[in-house]
């Protein structure tokens, strides 16, 4: 599977700009893609302001995602501020490449250090989507400090794991350690997307990564803005966990 992984710089609270921006970012590098993956609140930045950016799930973001994985024919990951019955929750969505909504999960674990807690409800359950035959779980930032949620992918035995971030330059080793952390312990490909630029007060510095089943790094990319590409093979998570049936082992207490 061909994944392209977006990592760029969005305008702070400004939708439409950023949508201009994404597209010419996509026009200009991305063909035959099998997935394309943006970051966490791809088109805010990590805004607090929920009420006043979130949107229902059919709205104008899931519009704009929709037409981008009709346009390339792929499949897109993507995150959204969303509103659900007077609830707001940083939401990540998976979009089919016909434009359909297949699959949505809310973020478990928001971020209490930055108040997020007070501002966007907390997701209830793991969600294991399917991509191109891939059994996918998914995962937005700070979720990737609580083992427990990987661990119920690990036990499904998903092929692989996606978390997309605004993760913070100050604590990247953290980023780069958890998502390596992640790939060994459930014997999977994982990938973490983060943006990069500055919010006020932030600077992000992207490292957008995947790591193999063995914990090797497939691709990691600093500072960049750009869609970085690479290729996996779901046959090397069937060849880790059949030489090293570790997986078969887990007994959740």
């Amino acid at each position: 599977m061909k994944i392209g992984l977006i990592q760029y710089s969005p305008d702070w609270e400004d939708k439409e700009f950023n949508k201009e921006k994404l597209t010419s970012l996509l026009q200009e590098e991305v063909e035959d893609v099998d997935l394309l993956i943006f970051p966490e609140m791809t088109l805010t930045g990590f805004t607090m302001r929920s009420k006043k950016y979130a949107e229902k799930l059919d709205g104008e973001s899931f519009k704009y995602f929709g037409n981008v994985a009709k346009n390339f024919e792929c499949d897109v990951i993507a995150g959204i501020i969303e509103n659900s019955l007077a609830e707001y929750f940083n939401t990540l969505v998976h979009i089919t490449k016909n434009g359909k909504l297949k699959s949505t999960y809310h973020k478990i674990h928001p971020f209490s250090f930055s108040n997020e807690d007070k501002h966007f409800s907390a997701g209830e359950k793991p969600v294991i989507t399917e991509i191109n035959n891939w059994k996918t779980g998914l995962s937005i930032c700070y979720d990737l400090r609580f083992p427990e949620l990987y661990r119920f992918y690990g036990k499904e035995k998903v092929d692989l794991i996606i978390d997309i971030a605004n993760w913070p330059d100050t604590r990247i080793e953290h980023w780069l350690a958890l998502l390596k952390a992640r790939a060994i312990e459930n014997q999977c490909f994982v990938v973490g997307v983060n943006r990069v630029g500055d919010e006020p007060r932030i600077h992000y510095n992207g490292c957008s990564s995947i790591f193999d089943p063995m914990g090797r790094t497939v691709v990691k990319v600093e500072n960049e803005e750009r869609v970085i590409f690479a290729e996996i093979e779901k046959k090397l998570v069937d060849e880790t966990r059949k030489k090293l049936p570790f997986l078969d082992d887990i007994k959740l207490i």
